[in-house]
């Protein structure tokens, strides 16, 4: 496993430097440019060729690329055209609460899916099936956004449970737990609605996964040696029927993370998805393309974790 582990991280090197090439290339052949953004009409040509020299927009593309590849080994990811801040700085604002938002909302769409899957498996072909595979269709035919304004219509601006937006309330003196409380209340609705758009696709394959896994000769003879039901279920066909959910959890981990950027420009959640968009509207391309980087780096992450645990989850697996 260990040298498993060595190769794939090794062969992630080439396929990240290929992908910065990429991204690096398409950002640079946007209409205009990076330097049709920091161009201000007011400046003057002395100003100009200042912007110009400080964010190295007047060298060839292949070296303006090698000078942003060799910062960005060493964690400068260069300035904001709109801030000037540092773009580490920003992400580093912006990612713990993106890493809330997009934590709990994995982590609740994954317990869900696999507590439906399981029920709708073991009640197949009764009404409690068909109502679960009903509102998996509903969740999946349901855009993101959309299902986050009427999350906010119905339970923020009708019903008044929830605040509609934001991170927190703007109350002050308020003590540390009630300020805990108070970012749980903002949490809440946001969290779900990512969660359900992939609760509803996940629990469907962990059904087709469990009813194949229940057929099996080996439950069969479980049954026949007498173990019970929740034990069967939980020690002998969850860890294998879990395997197939692995993988396509790891194969929508792309999806997860653009329905978080989504779910944060309704829920105004003042994320790393939020400040993509902001940056994407406003050109800002130093801070896309460290964002974007970032992205690849953690697909290529998950889905290694995703093979680590297949291994976990079945000791017959194994990688030489």
């Amino acid at each position: 496993m260990g040298r498993y582990i060595i190769r794939r991280l090794i062969q992630a090197i080439p396929l990240l430097f290929l992908i910065s090439i990429a991204m690096f290339g398409l950002i640079h052949a946007l209409p205009g440019g990076p330097a049709a953004v920091i161009f201000n009409p007011h400046l003057t040509a002395a100003g100009r060729a200042a912007l110009v020299a400080k964010f190295g927009l007047n060298d060839p593309l292949p070296v303006q690329y090698l000078k942003w590849l060799s910062q960005m080994l060493v964690g400068n990811f260069g300035y904001s055209f709109q801030t000037n801040q540092p773009v580490s700085q920003i992400i580093a604002e912006r990612f713990p609460n993106t890493l809330q938002l997009f934590g709990s909302a994995l982590v609740l769409a994954l317990i869900l899916a696999i507590i439906l899957g399981i029920i709708a498996a073991v009640r197949q072909g009764s009404i409690v099936d068909y109502t679960l595979m009903t509102l998996s269709y509903f969740g999946i035919a349901m855009p993101v956004f959309v299902l986050g304004l009427i999350a906010q219509n119905v339970f923020a601006v009708q019903l008044h449970w929830f605040p509609p937006s934001g991170l927190s309330s703007p109350i002050f003196g308020m003590s540390p737990f009630q300020s805990f409380l108070d970012h749980l209340d903002h949490l809440f609705m946001p969290m779900c609605v990512l969660a359900v758009a992939f609760i509803a696709g996940w629990s469907r394959y962990m059904r087709s996964s469990m009813i194949e896994v229940v057929k099996q000769d080996y439950m069969r003879t479980a049954r026949a040696k007498g173990v019970s039901p929740i034990p069967l279920l939980i020690k002998h066909a969850l860890r294998n029927a879990v395997i197939p959910l692995i993988t396509v959890v790891a194969i929508d981990f792309g999806s997860v993370a653009g329905g978080a950027a989504i779910t944060e420009g309704v829920f105004a959640w003042p994320g790393m998805g939020l400040q993509f968009l902001d940056s994407l509207d406003r050109r800002d391309y130093p801070v896309l393309l460290a964002m974007l980087l970032l992205s690849a780096v953690f697909v290529i992450s998950f889905n290694l974790i995703a093979d680590i645990l297949y291994a976990v989850m079945d000791p017959r697996i194994r990688y030489s």
